[in-house]
Parts: structure tokens; C-alpha cells; sequence
């Protein structure tokens, strides 16, 4: 019996040590596409904006930067779903703020928009999580935002996806280590 508990906790070692190995050259490139990335869409906003419209940096696209930078070979991370989720949760969300009245039912247009953004993620199998969140900024975002409407779909959203992608494209097959899309699969 003792035998058999060595053998496991050895096991345990092995695996846990072969799970948290890190991959330098994979972390330095998923820091360079993230930073370029982002930093295009936010040069983008900064040049061309005032000040007060930082329009262009949703938050949902740090986290679709998480996904086309650091984990590439995800499903969720895939071209079809980066811009599929993204388009179609802005326009159910601009929908939804105009169809709940707003700021008396705040509450239930973000809920609203979230889920019916999720259900229509899931039937053209584009989820990606990030998507909900711009669902939820299309309504709960700032003044400026809401005052887009359906202008919301087109610029930031669209044209800050677009950035992401080709960023993504560009830095995540510049090494041999990493591609984007994965199997070269675009849609």
C-alpha cells in the first residue's frame, strides 16, 4: 500500500511540474501581439478622438487580446468567432437599449442583451466570451457609447476588431511556434 502512495505522489510531481512549465518564447510573443494589439486601437482612438471619447478601448477587447494573443490554438480565440461574437453581441446589445427603456430598466437591458447575445453567439458558432461584454457596454458604457447607437457596431467595435486581427494574424505567425489562425482555418 505504501508502495502504490509513493508511486502516486511521484506521479502528482511529475505532472504538476510538466503543467506549470513555462514556455518563454510563447509568453515574450503573447506579450508583443497584446501590447501591439491594443495599443494600435488605442493610437487609433487617441489621434482621432478629443480626449474625453476614448471610444475605441472597450473593455472586451482586453479580453479578446487575451485570447487571440495567449491562447491562439482556442476555438474561442478563432477569426469567425473574434469578429462573429464581437458584431453580432453590439448589435443585439444597441438593439436591446432600444427596445428596454433606459435608465429605468438598466438592469434588465444588460441582462437582456447579454444572454440573447450569448444564445445568438451559440447558434452561428461564433462565441466568444468577450462578446458579452460588448453586448453589456452597448448599454451600461459611457454617454458617448450609447449616443452611437447602431454607429457602436461599425466604429469601435468593427474597426477595433479588424486591428486586433490583423495584429493577430501578422504576430502570431512570425514564429514557428505559434499560428493564427489555428490549421489555417479562417471561417
Amino acid at each position: 500500500m505504501r508502495h502504490k502512495i509513493k508511486r502516486s505522489m511521484r506521479i502528482a510531481r511529475y505532472v504538476m511540474y510538466r503543467e506549470t512549465l513555462i514556455d518563454k518564447a510563447n509568453i515574450i510573443w503573447s506579450f508583443i501581439g497584446a501590447f501591439i494589439g491594443i495599443a494600435a486601437v488605442g493610437m487609433l482612438s487617441h489621434y482621432y478622438l478629443p480626449v474625453k471619447d476614448n471610444l475605441f478601448l472597450i473593455g472586451s477587447f482586453g479580453a479578446s487580446a487575451v485570447l487571440i494573443y495567449g491562447h491562439t490554438q482556442s476555438p474561442l480565440a478563432q477569426p469567425r468567432n473574434l469578429i462573429g461574437g464581437h458584431i453580432f453581441s453590439a448589435i443585439v446589445g444597441v438593439t436591446v437599449r432600444y427596445l428596454i427603456p433606459w435608465p429605468e430598466f438598466e438592469w434588465l437591458a444588460c441582462a437582456t442583451a447579454v444572454a440573447v447575445s450569448l444564445i445568438v453567439m451559440q447558434m452561428t458558432k461564433t462565441v466568444h466570451p468577450p462578446g458579452g461584454a460588448t453586448a453589456l457596454l452597448a448599454i451600461a458604457g459611457s454617454p458617448a457609447i450609447r449616443k452611437l447607437g447602431y454607429w457602436y457596431v461599425l466604429s469601435p467595435v468593427a474597426s477595433g476588431v479588424a486591428i486586433l486581427l490583423l495584429v493577430a494574424v501578422v504576430v502570431n505567425n512570425m514564429t514557428s511556434i505559434r499560428e493564427y489562425p489555428a490549421g489555417k482555418r479562417w471561417w
